[in-house]
């Protein structure tokens, strides 16, 4: 594949600020994963392999649309749910995660995410993530009643193993310990759970950012779209106007967005997301064999 000069230089440049920069924060968001072949949105041949059932049953068409989809009972709700945490806990982790765990790697880095996959927290350490919009693998009282969040990953095999079509056995359907009532994912939503755990994920992400706010810090969004910019997107680009040594890197194949006030502080790649990092990390990897000889 020919490589443009423009290519090029946008990886010289990611190259350049990696390197230069004191502290990273990485935004990652759903194109990441998407670019990892995970789509959450999309009817393909990964949502098939787990969720063929249902889409023949109810006509369900992504992952997203079953967990948003009214089913008539509790029992085909939670065969749902307990699909998609099986999904979640299964599927390998995606290369551009991979990549950039090699790209951060001797970094000073935090990662601030709004999936909830928990590809991030498979492949970096729990203290380094804060995945603010909570994850596929936990549950939680639907009142809420009380301040607990709880795994939910072996319960889940295990109704995978006792479903019957798209069904559960009425036994196995999750009851708060505490009231009696519906449990649901730890995601949000309505209900969702906004305690302990998740004013730690802020916690985190605050102290690291108080921490290297007076640094060389670079800001890199990765697959962050249009419907939730007020999470990432719009903090990332205050954070690089204010701050004299910040420099602001989006890259996103549709939605790599550079506002006119940080022209000469970032830089929009549109180009797919797993391409980009498997380039930057080669490339680091090459230097760094050089550098090493």
């Amino acid at each position: 594949m020919m490589i443009s000069q423009q290519y090029q230089d946008n990886i010289d440049i990611v190259l350049q600020k990696t390197e230069e920069a004191e502290a990273i924060v990485v935004g990652g968001a759903s194109g990441m994963s998407a670019a990892a072949g995970y789509n959450w949105y999309r009817d393909d041949e990964m949502f098939r392999k787990y969720f063929d059932a249902f889409a023949k049953q109810y006509g369900i068409d992504s992952i997203f649309g079953g967990f948003y989809h009214k089913f008539c009972t509790e029992e085909e709700r939670w065969a749902y749910l307990a699909t998609l945490i099986n999904f979640v806990a299964e599927v390998p982790v995606g290369e551009p995660y991979k990549d950039l765990e090699k790209i951060l790697q001797a970094k000073e880095y935090f990662i601030l995410t709004t999936n909830q996959d928990t590809q991030f927290l498979q492949v970096f350490p729990e203290e380094k993530v804060s995945a603010i919009q909570g994850d596929w693998t936990s549950i939680q009282c639907s009142g809420p009643c009380h301040d607990q969040v709880y795994p939910f990953v072996e319960q889940a095999k295990e109704m995978c193993d006792h479903m019957e079509g798209t069904k559960v056995p009425s036994s196995m359907v999750p009851k708060c310990s505490e009231c009696g009532g519906p449990m649901e994912l730890w995601v949000r939503s309505f209900v969702f759970l906004e305690g302990f755990k998740y004013r730690d994920e802020h916690k985190k992400y605050r102290e690291f950012l108080l921490e290297n706010q007076n640094k060389k810090v670079l800001f890199l969004e990765l697959g962050v779209g249009r419907m939730t910019p007020m999470f990432i997107q719009e903090p990332f680009w205050n954070m690089t106007y204010s701050w004299p040594d910040a420099f602001y890197i989006t890259i996103n194949p549709n939605d790599a967005l550079l506002p006119e006030q940080l022209k000469d502080k970032g830089l929009a790649i549109h180009e797919d997301i797993a391409l980009v990092l498997r380039d930057v990390q080669a490339e680091l990897e090459k230097d760094r064999k050089q550098g090493a000889v």
